[in-house]
């Protein structure tokens, strides 16, 4: 008995769900009483509150797996756990005045080394599509040592490869055959393959 399949979706049939599924996280991400965004590092979340509150009004605790923002004698705004740890030390929050006079609590959180995007703030959330992010470029000259020398490599290659040119690996293995073909000149090398 043969399986019959779903034809796979056309482009235009792809590309209205993906419109779809994004303005439905938009709607589920507005309903939430904060905003937030991320880096593949970093996550910043705004929290509003009333602008006659001051920062001893609030609990605000960050730990490695929960977070928990309230005005003291309520419900909590936010309580729950992170989606991945964040390094509590590295992470910060400051109660800010907006132009408006309102005020919202800003958190910084540090993500734990070797993170990952988000699908959202709180465990307990909507999820955003972490497949959809688009990250901002980077600048070269913001990598680390080691991170740049790979990507300038890769962007070499891409670059020769494109050109129809050898990779530097593939230079570098024709070099080294080069080099050994002339340190032994009696050998004979014409029925070699090379590839």
């Amino acid at each position: 008995m043969s399986e019959e399949r779903a034809p796979s979706p056309t482009p235009s049939e792809r590309a209205r769900k993906d419109a779809e599924d994004r303005k439905r996280e938009e709607e589920e991400q507005a309903k939430l009483p904060y905003r937030w965004t991320q880096t593949l590092e970093e996550a910043d979340v705004n929290v509003p509150i009333p602008g006659n509150l001051k920062a001893r009004d609030l609990i605000v605790e960050l730990k490695k797996t929960h977070i928990k923002v309230a005005i003291k004698g309520q419900e909590p705004i936010i309580d729950g756990d992170f989606p991945h740890p964040i390094q509590v030390d590295d992470s910060t929050w400051v109660l800010s005045t907006k132009p408006d006079n309102t005020k919202e609590v800003a958190i910084n959180l540090a993500k734990a080394r070797g993170s990952h995007w988000w699908a959202h703030i709180v465990t307990s959330a909507p999820k955003i599509d972490t497949t959809k992010i688009v990250p901002e470029n980077s600048k070269l000259s913001e990598l680390d040592g080691e991170t740049r020398g790979m990507v300038e490599k890769m962007m070499y290659d891409q670059e020769m490869k494109r050109q129809g040119k050898p990779t530097s690996d593939e230079q570098n293995k024709q070099d080294i055959l080069k080099k050994f073909m002339a340190e032994h000149p009696e050998m004979d090398f014409s029925q070699a393959k090379m590839g």
